[in-house]
Parts: structure tokens; C-alpha cells; sequence
């Protein structure tokens, strides 16, 4: 079950659901729904138009550094060149993660985050030198509650935790000179590339799981639980079937080296017993160290599973989730601050129409909302759907409204002079 932790930016409810809410708000007569719906469909054509030429960006920016390109470059990229296009890239993305209301995660919460103990009982290690540059970004925060099981199943304990609903992974790593000068080899990624994650329901305390160089390692618990049982079977073993032999060959080592006076003489039972001995020495060997295997496999095997369904896109496909995202949030913000101001009894200023907007959806949608009345009021001072009156806010009626944004729409190009 889950409850919210802090407010968010993030409006939890599709576009065409915030426009059905503010519709059943009663605040349109019947003639101005048609007008509102036709007002609504084309912003949601000049948002969508201008996400797209965003998503092209993206995509350019990422060319030189995809990893799953199946098309070639059409010029060899100079390396000032790559410098210029991954800075574009980061701050783009970082762009549109912000029009998405993702938050971003910063140093301070992954350290946080990397200290606590994993949901998953897994412990992993992540090189930070490996990379050259690291950003995560996270959206809708809640506190969750899972039960965990004990015991092999005979107790279990309540436990709560942080969740992120979404989380935004991008990884730069550090050029092939730097592994090669660490002599590492036989890496699972390559240097130089930069990945692009989007995940979702990752716990915090299992943010390190979503670096791509992460690897398992066994926590104290479990070198405890297979080193225990291995060095009380080990003592078993010397004293009921090893004793005899070690101290035949002791002796035996003891003659050569010229500490004792007594020859000792191995006959053929010997040597046979000793030969039995030294299997059941391997043997034993080789079942304890299968137990560690099989133990790190099965963590690795929880690790690989939890990613599996927990990965939303990789690389240039997460810019379509995200490209999506933001054109969904920066339309339902404009569409409710024009509704709000078009319905507010005279012109109001903005911290009163904000606080309308976040007491609407706690009181009506049991939301507990964080509205950015900021960001949504420049976007409507951009299409010019706004004016003001010293602090004072006033939109355009729909019928003006729609107009303004069919003129927009219809100079987007203007390629006939005549």
C-alpha cells in the first residue's frame, strides 16, 4: 500500500482526464464546453508540434554516442564536436526531465540512498571512477509497506520504505585510456558510451542496482552462513577420516627434511589410503566452493529479475517516454491555469488562483498536489493567452483564445509570400 510522502509537481491523471475534470467542474455553460474542447484540442496540437522538434534535438544530440544505431553517420565527428553535442545533450534532457516534473536526485540522496540496506538483501559495489559524468532524476515519491518474510516463513515483519515511481538513469563513461591504464579487461560495457535508463517502482535503498557497472558482492550474513557450516564439516572431517593420513604424511615430510631419525616407509595401502584421502580433500573442496557460487548466482539472478520488469526503455527510446511526459505535463498545466483564470470571478493574482487550483484537487480529487502556477502562467504569456493588471491575471475568452492559437498554428510556416 502506498500514501503520499512530500507533495509533487507531477499531476497524476492523464490530459484528456484533467479536461473531463475541468468540464464536470460546472464552471462552463453548455456552449463554452464545445468552445473549451476545441480550445484544448488545438494546444494540445501547438504543444505536441513543439515537442516534437525537441525530440529530434535528443535524437541528433545522441547520434554520435547511441550504441543501437542501425544507421551510419554521414561525417566522421570531430571530438570538439562530440564535447558540444553531449552538452547539449545533458542539458536538453535535463530540460525536458524538468518540463516532465522529474526532480532530480542529487549527490546527497544518493549517498543516502547507497548507504541503506537493499529491500532485496543484495549487496552491490559500484565503481564511481568508472564514470564521467552521472545523472538521476525521479518522479512521484511515496512511502511504501511490504511484508517481510523470516525465518523460512515463520515470522513476518511489516516494514516501510521510499519509493520512486519513475526514475531517469544517464551514465557517461569514462574514455578507453582510463581502463587501459587500470589494466582492466573483459568489461560488460563499453568505454566512452553513455546509457540512457528509465525505470519505474525502484525503492531508494536499491538506487546502486540501476548503475550499469554494479556488481554483487556477499554481505557478512552470508560468508557467515556458508563459512560456518564449511569449517565445522572441515574439523569433522580432518578428525574422523583425515587424522591418520596427515599424520602419515607429517612424518613422511618430517624424515626428508631431517627432523626425525626414523625412516617411515609407505607400502602400497598406503598410498591408496592417501589417494582416498585426497579425493575426499577435493571433494570437499570443490562442494564448498560450488556453495558460494551458487549462492552469488542467486543473488545475481534477483538482480537481473528485478531489472527485467522494472526497466521501462533504454537509450534513445527513453527520449520518447520522456518527450511524451512533458508534453502531457506542460498541456495539462497551461489548460488548468487558462480554465482557473477564465473561471475566476474577476481578475485574481496568482498566488489566489494557485491556491484554487491545490485545494481543487485535494478537496475534490484527494490529491495532494504541489501546482506550479509559475511555470503554467508562462506558458499562457507565451501564446499570449494572458494579461495583466498590475498583479492581476485575465485570459482571453475562449472564442479570442481560440483564435490567437489558430493563428499560431497557421505561422508555424510561411513559405507563400502571397
Amino acid at each position: 500500500m502506498a500514501k503520499d510522502h512530500r507533495r509533487s509537481r507531477f499531476i497524476p491523471f492523464r490530459k484528456a482526464d484533467i479536461i473531463d475534470m475541468c468540464i464536470r467542474d460546472a464552471g462552463l455553460t453548455g456552449d463554452e464546453v464545445k468552445e473549451f474542447r476545441q480550445f484544448t484540442r488545438i494546444l494540445e496540437a501547438l504543444f505536441h508540434f513543439e515537442f516534437q522538434r525537441r525530440l529530434e534535438t535528443l535524437k541528433n544530440s545522441y547520434a554520435p554516442f547511441n550504441p543501437n544505431a542501425d544507421t551510419r553517420l554521414l561525417t566522421e565527428v570531430s571530438e570538439k564536436d562530440r564535447k558540444l553535442l553531449q552538452q547539449q545533450l545533458v542539458d536538453e534532457m535535463t530540460a525536458v526531465l524538468n518540463a516532465a516534473n522529474f526532480e532530480r536526485i542529487t549527490d546527497e540522496d544518493l549517498a543516502q540512498a547507497l548507504a541503506e540496506e537493499s529491500l532485496f538483501k543484495i549487496r552491490l559495489e559500484v565503481d564511481f571512477d568508472d564514470f564521467e559524468d552521472v545523472i538521476f532524476f525521479r518522479r512521484g515519491e511515496s512511502v511504501r509497506q511490504e511484508i517481510l518474510r523470516q525465518i523460512g516463513g515463520l515470522r513476518n515483519k511489516t516494514f516501510s520504505f521510499t519509493n520512486y515511481d519513475r526514475v531517469a538513469v544517464y551514465v557517461k563513461f569514462k574514455d578507453a585510456d582510463y581502463f587501459e591504464d587500470s589494466r582492466r579487461k573483459n568489461l560488460p560495457f563499453v568505454p566512452g558510451s553513455t546509457i540512457i535508463k528509465l525505470f519505474h517502482n525502484v525503492p531508494k535503498a536499491d538506487l546502486e542496482m540501476l548503475f550499469p557497472n554494479s556488481t554483487v558482492r556477499m554481505k557478512t550474513v552470508d560468508k557467515f552462513i556458508i563459512g560456518v557450516p564449511a569449517a565445522v564439516s572441515g574439523i569433522v572431517l580432518l578428525v574422523t577420516k583425515l587424522g591418520a593420513s596427515l599424520i602419515l604424511i607429517a612424518s613422511v615430510i618430517s624424515f626428508w627434511l631431517g627432523f626425525g631419525n626414523e625412516e617411515v616407509r609407505l607400502s602400497q595401502k598406503h598410498l591408496i589410503a592417501l589417494g582416498a584421502v585426497l579425493g575426499t580433500l577435493g571433494g570437499f573442496l570443490f562442494r564448498q566452493i560450488n556453495k558460494f557460487k551458487s549462492r552469488k548466482i542467486k543473488f545475481m539472478k534477483a538482480l537481473s529479475e528485478n531489472l527485467y520488469f522494472k526497466n521501462l526503455d533504454n537509450n534513445i527510446g527513453v527520449f520518447y517516454h520522456l518527450i511524451d511526459a512533458a508534453e502531457e505535463e506542460e498541456f495539462k498545466e497551461a489548460v488548468l491555469a487558462y480554465y482557473f483564470l477564465l473561471t475566476a470571478e474577476g481578475a485574481q493574482n496568482q498566488n489566489e488562483i494557485d491556491d484554487r487550483i491545490e485545494k481543487w484537487f485535494e478537496h475534490h480529487w484527494n490529491c495532494n498536489l504541489n501546482f506550479e502556477f509559475d511555470d503554467a502562467l508562462k506558458k499562457l504569456e507565451r501564446l499570449e493567452l494572458v494579461s495583466r493588471d498590475g498583479l492581476k491575471l485575465r485570459v482571453l475568452p475562449l472564442a479570442e483564445a481560440k483564435r490567437r492559437l489558430d493563428f499560431i498554428w497557421d505561422n508555424y510556416f510561411a513559405f507563400n509570400a502571397n
